[in-house]
């Protein structure tokens, strides 16, 4: 009996690293490949994610350069040819997204730098993957864990790289999340010939309770928007252009007799406004704008109501110019 308990717990252990990984239609951005790194998505945030991974192998190489791009570079054709047949066997495996390159945080400028490739193994080889014939090759095995995750287009460069850690750690040291802090991942999910729509992010590795809230700042209760009934920039006193106002000195039916507004016969003339005196009358009008005397504050409330009276009686509507 104990020898069928370690063979269920060993079963177990493998359908668990073979769920980690599964089809790539279970993540949008995950489109170059047939199987893809599976995550539960624990939280999330304007600047960032949390995600959970399960535990999971990897084949993985090392490679010094003083650039993660050509490190990266080196390390990626050692893989390649793995899962291409540089196996015992010979066996060709399909590429499984993602690609992680795991870099130091303490680099100098004039030493080079060690960076870490690693493939997932598909579902298929999880348990028993075959011997790759490169040396410099071997098998990492990923315990569970929750990561700390930024996105970004385009293309994972070093200064990419770089920057988006940088906003991502400041993110997380301004909510005060616990991280490690020795290293990061980089992470790609698209070939070099993919020139649009492509998807990178940067991991950090989350210590102890991973945090989506910010504790100095709670999110505020939501306040609707005001409507424009109770907007305060609506004034009453201001009437719309085209509408008549109430005001019982200015109705129609106290108006003079010689002026008949409100006649659907007779549109008002020019005669109709009140005649002014040398002195008070302003410059000529220019050809390409407005006459002043439309826009002069000692006018503006007759031309007003006439021009609203002569829309009344038009079949089209009238310029709001007034």
């Amino acid at each position: 009996r104990p020898f069928f308990s370690v063979l269920a717990v060993l079963a177990l252990l493998a359908s668990a690293a073979e769920a980690s990984v599964g089809p790539s239609t279970n993540t949008s951005f995950c489109t170059e490949s047939k199987e893809c790194l599976e995550y539960e998505l624990v939280c999330k945030t304007d600047e960032y994610e949390v995600r959970h991974y399960s535990p999971i192998r990897w084949v993985s190489t090392d490679a010094e350069a003083y650039f993660m791009g050509v490190g990266a570079a080196m390390a990626f054709r050692r893989l390649f040819q793995y899962i291409t047949g540089a196996n015992e066997g010979g066996v060709q495996m399909e590429m499984t997204a993602p690609v992680l390159v795991k870099i130091p945080e303490e680099t100098k400028m004039w030493e080079p730098a060690v960076y870490t490739l690693n493939f997932p193994l598909p579902a298929a080889y999880q348990d028993k993957p075959p011997v790759p014939t490169n040396e410099k090759l071997y098998f990492t095995e990923m315990d569970e864990m929750d990561v700390y995750v930024r996105s970004y287009g385009g293309w994972m460069l070093s200064v990419t790289s770089r920057l988006h850690a940088h906003l991502l750690t400041k993110e997380l040291e301004r909510v005060r999340a616990p991280y490690n802090r020795s290293y990061h991942y980089g992470v790609g999910y698209d070939s070099p010939l993919k020139l649009l729509n492509r998807h990178n992010e940067v991991w950090y590795v989350a210590e102890g309770q991973t945090i989506c809230t910010d504790p100095q700042e709670p999110t505020p209760a939501h306040t609707p928007r005001p409507t424009a009934t109770n907007s305060p920039t609506d004034s009453a006193s201001e009437p719309l252009p085209h509408a008549l106002p109430d005001s019982p000195s200015l109705t129609p039916s106290n108006l003079s007799s010689s002026t008949t507004i409100n006649s659907p016969s007779r549109i008002p003339q020019p005669s109709d406004i009140p005649t002014l005196s040398p002195s008070d009358a302003p410059r000529s009008p220019s050809s390409n704008g407005p006459s002043d005397a439309l826009v002069a504050p000692w006018g503006n409330v007759v031309l007003r109501h006439v021009h609203a009276a002569a829309c009344m009686t038009r079949t089209q509507g009238c310029s709001s110019g007034l």
